[in-house]
């Protein structure tokens, strides 16, 4: 019991946690051009809403998308800042993997 309640707190707060679970990427990826409501995103994704708003709410607490109400609608965007530190820490490993793919070109052309 001890600890799950662990591994929830740390999802609910590391942003990286929260995107680690394929749904979730999944409802930031549909979400990402547009506003959407917790139907739209259930129906597209063809998850029941109750998960969806678990999954939401679990995004929301990391800071990774907006909600609004609008009448009885709950809409979620998604929030570019934090996005933005995910996207800028995966960007450090992408001067590596150029390099990486050099050296596997510079080697490959050596055996010809």
């Amino acid at each position: 019991m001890y600890k799950h309640g662990m591994a929830r707190a740390s999802t609910t707060s590391d942003p990286f946690n929260a995107i680690a679970e394929p749904r979730r990427r999944h409802i930031l990826e549909f979400i990402a051009g547009d506003e959407r409501s917790v139907t739209d995103i259930a129906d597209a994704l063809e998850l029941g809403q109750p998960s969806v708003s678990k999954h939401l709410q679990v995004l929301r607490d990391v800071g990774l998308v907006y909600v609004r109400r609008e009448g009885r609608r709950t809409m979620y965007r998604i929030n570019a800042e934090t996005l933005r530190t995910i996207h800028d820490w995966s960007g450090m490993f992408a001067r590596y993997w150029r390099g990486q793919l050099r050296r596997i070109k510079a080697h490959a052309e050596e055996e010809r």
